[in-house]
């Protein structure tokens, strides 16, 4: 599991359980943790570079340099 670095005006700070660097914008989400996670859901960072799961507050961040395209 990574973490966040020192927040900056485009990643702002958050207390995140989890940090996961994507290669993708659009993501999705299921908690991870089997049949005790929660609904998966998919989540579009519009252009942002980071999104957060509003079910476990998993973070996800676009890694550097990544195309971004999503499906």
């Amino acid at each position: 599991m990574a973490t966040a670095g020192a927040p900056t005006p485009e990643l702002p700070g958050h207390d995140a359980p989890e940090t996961a660097y994507v290669d993708e914008e659009i993501v999705a989400c299921d908690g991870g943790i089997g049949a005790l996670g929660h609904p998966r859901v998919f989540l579009n960072m519009e252009g942002k570079g980071f999104v957060d799961c509003p079910y476990c507050d998993k973070r996800f961040i676009l890694n550097e340099g990544a195309g971004g395209g999503g499906h």
